[in-house]
């Protein structure tokens, strides 16, 4: 009781700050149901003009069902290359004696510290000499890649903090090293390992500059691209539908992060050992 006493000014801090943030949500739903007249705060009358995107298409743009079936299965098709390989080689890193096994981890660190933009034209290129520019399959490969420099540095530190005592256990019961890290291993990471999952779709589901440049065309167009291509003409556009969409694209985020944000944090749990 007296511990959660002394954490009231910092529960007082995060609620003062949390409030306005809330209240901007809340705002904002409601700027995007109703419609208020030219110079006035208060809305008149409720509208569902502003959603209207969701059973029409907008004009000259492609259906927002299509741009989010992409961008659904963009973010999956990520999360499941970084799982499978992150988890994987990260066990080879940390168990296996490899040479230069050091400098193999700096590499990767360095790898992460490219920001996508800066290897955006190389990319572009790349992918129209192999023929996968403008197809989902060439930017999910792309941004798979470039996560998982991040995701076998985080797998690492979790694998590096199971006792070697359980791997010794299972192999002398007979198990296959595969085995040992399947049913024996896997599970003592597990939290590490729904965090980066999680971590790589919310990831994928908010990515822009690969999708805007990678795959523009219509058929292939994530929400985020989507959404900008609403306000593309300054001159000439509907804010109101722009808050909508805007909204219908955070609800996703803003579900996963209420219903797995403990599991989230696990992801800065695993430890950094060499």
């Amino acid at each position: 009781m007296s511990h959660n006493f002394k954490n009231w000014p910092i529960v007082t801090g995060l609620t003062l700050v949390t409030i306005p943030i809330l209240f901007m949500y809340v705002f904002l739903f409601v700027d995007t149901v109703t419609d208020t007249l030219p110079g006035e705060m208060i809305p008149n009358r409720f509208t569902l003009e502003h959603w209207r995107f969701l059973w029409e298409n907008i004009e000259g743009k492609a259906s927002v069902w299509l741009a989010m079936l992409n961008t659904m299965i963009f973010a999956s098709s990520v999360t499941l290359i970084v799982l499978s390989v992150s988890s994987t080689a990260s066990y080879a890193i940390s168990r296996l004696n490899i040479p230069f096994r050091k400098e193999f981890m700096a590499g990767i660190l360095m790898l992460h510290a490219f920001p996508s933009i800066t290897l955006i034209i190389a990319i572009f290129l790349i992918l129209q000499m192999v023929g996968l520019y403008n197809t989902l399959i060439g930017v999910i490969l792309v941004k798979a890649s470039l996560q998982l420099p991040l995701g076998i540095w985080i797998m690492k530190g979790f694998y590096d903090s199971v006792p070697w005592e359980i791997e010794m256990a299972g192999i002398q019961d007979g198990a296959s090293r595969f085995t040992v890290w399947y049913r024996l291993v896997l599970p003592q990471v597990r939290p590490g390992f729904f965090a980066l999952g999680l971590f790589s779709f919310l990831e994928g589901w908010s990515e822009y500059i690969l999708p805007a440049v990678l795959a523009p065309a219509n058929d292939v167009q994530m929400l985020s691209v989507y959404l900008a291509s609403l306000i593309a003409d300054d001159q000439h556009f509907d804010f109101n539908l722009f808050k909508s969409v805007g909204l219908f694209y955070a609800i996703p985020v803003i579900i996963f992060y209420l219903f797995f944000q403990d599991k989230l944090m696990n992801i800065y749990g695993g430890g950094t050992k060499g």
